[in-house]
């Protein structure tokens, strides 16, 4: 089966004055069993077909019952004959026709990669993936709109005319979970999808799973934005759990002014005090309710303020 959006290593079926002809390096038996089993995690997992079938439509050619792809001649290595096996790649050129390339694409299927926007049409942004034709983000696949020049990451996908394009969508199962950094580690990672039951999915070094979890102020952060955090914990899945804030005893007088600020932007009294509930005070103040506790205990031994049952008021 030829895989659109995969590498393969395929056979050399036939020359031709403009280049030579690849298929599938023919399989018996058990072989053959296994191949099928490709094919149908390949349909269930990507949305493709099991075969190509219409050559005129899908740019194949079929020679001896096996589909073939055209590699262009001027991408055919030197001195190759019939029967040589050549690694390519396999996309839709210009004219949507099934083609093979020797060139490297900047990202292949069940990967996510960061992406420059190159132009924004009609139809949606087009990317530089490495390759003549650029790919298309259509706009039903942006989770935010984008401009020429911005950097996104993105999945590849089939889509309901098996062409190959890119989605800001569903990049969660595509992010590794192998990530060299530890507890107390800084990290650079890039926002690419917020939920208000969990939180902001942050991928870190555009290829780790990591999550900013709900709890943690994430309200000034939009998708696509780069930030730098703290990673505070390592799942047994290999996931990190993120934060943005510095650990606690250098967070504190930080914490400290901003409650300081908010009570004085009331008019001197906050309606709540430091056991209301976790949204109240994330709502609020911005910040966890741990925090929070720390933040208004630090000012009242500082006699900046006093605590009553149902507020806190500037002293």
């Amino acid at each position: 089966m030829i895989r659109l959006g995969e590498k393969q290593m395929l056979v050399v079926a036939k020359k031709v004055g403009f280049g030579v002809y690849l298929e599938e390096k023919k399989q018996e038996g058990a072989d053959r069993e296994a191949q099928e089993g490709r094919r149908g995690a390949y349909r269930s997992r990507y949305g493709g077909r099991a075969s190509y079938g219409d050559d005129r439509r899908r740019g194949g050619r079929r020679m001896g019952g096996e589909t073939q792809v055209l590699l262009p001649l001027r991408q055919v290595p030197e001195g190759t004959e019939i029967g040589d096996e050549i690694e390519v790649f396999i996309y839709k050129d210009s004219k949507d026709r099934i083609i093979a390339t020797t060139q490297e694409p900047k990202l292949k299927m069940g990967e996510a990669r960061v992406l420059t926007v190159v132009s924004v049409q009609s139809i949606g942004a087009f990317l530089d993936w490495g390759l003549e034709k650029d790919l298309l983000l259509p706009y039903k696949e942006q989770l935010v709109t984008v401009k020429e020049k911005d950097e996104v990451l993105v999945r590849l996908y089939i889509d309901k005319s098996s062409r190959l394009c890119a989605s800001m969508r569903d990049l969660y199962g595509m992010l590794r979970m192998d990530s060299p950094y530890e507890a107390g580690d800084t990290v650079k990672g890039r926002v690419y999808e917020l939920s208000d039951n969990f939180g902001a999915f942050v991928a870190v070094d555009d290829c780790y799973s990591a999550l900013i979890p709900r709890h943690e102020d994430h309200s000034s952060l939009r998708i696509g934005d780069s930030v730098e955090a703290r990673v505070t914990g390592v799942k047994p899945d290999g996931k990190l759990d993120l934060t943005l804030r510095e650990k606690a005893y250098m967070q504190m007088g930080q914490d400290a002014e901003q409650v300081m600020e908010l009570i004085e932007k009331r008019g001197g009294r906050l309606p709540f005090n430091d056991k209301a509930s976790p949204e109240l005070i994330m709502r609020e103040a911005k910040m966890s309710k741990n925090a929070f506790k720390r933040a208004v205990g630090r000012l009242y031994k500082e006699r900046k303020i006093v605590i009553t049952d149902t507020d806190i008021r500037k002293k």
